[in-house]
């Protein structure tokens, strides 16, 4: 078995490996800019859809779903469709969004909120994309687990929030 260190290593080069560099222009006008945020406004359509656009994940994305309780994992776009299926099966909305380039990728943050056997329900979630030619390579997940109706009405008795 080998040691943590060397795992992480690998880990590291394969992300560098499927990485974009680091953009040599301005953020503003760089088109590598432009792509990642073409990525993440597609990541946008398929949580609303569920359905991927072709082109937006790379044959091998990884995707690492880290949840309040739990953590999966799955690699390959069926796979990672599948995840996703699995815990939001209903199409739904996301009426809130940010999307920051990095130079790697992007960070999403969105608010998403979906019907589901006649009940609401609404999440928040921070995606970290790794971006390659062939679309998203790595997706980090960063969920803060299901709030269904009367989870949101006891937090809106409790708590007076500054921001939606």
């Amino acid at each position: 078995m080998s040691d943590p260190e060397s795992q992480e290593a690998t880990v590291l080069r394969t992300r560098q490996a499927h990485a974009t560099p680091a953009p040599a222009t301005d953020p503003a006008t760089d088109p590598a800019t432009d792509r990642r945020t073409a990525l993440a406004d597609g990541l946008v359509r398929f949580l609303e859809s569920g359905e991927p656009e072709p082109g937006l994940f790379a044959p091998d994305v990884f995707c690492d779903l880290v949840l309040p309780r739990w953590r999966l994992q799955a690699r390959g776009v069926d796979d990672a469709v599948a995840l996703r299926r699995s815990g939001h099966p209903a199409r739904g909305r996301v009426p809130r969004r940010r999307v920051d380039p990095t130079p790697t990728g992007f960070v999403l943050e969105v608010e998403e909120v979906w019907d589901d056997d006649g009940e609401r329900w609404c999440c928040r979630e921070l995606f970290r994309a790794d971006v390659g030619a062939d679309g998203i390579v790595e997706l980090a997940v960063y969920c803060t687990g299901d709030w269904d109706a009367a989870r949101v009405a006891e937090h809106a008795t409790a708590v007076s929030l500054l921001r939606p």
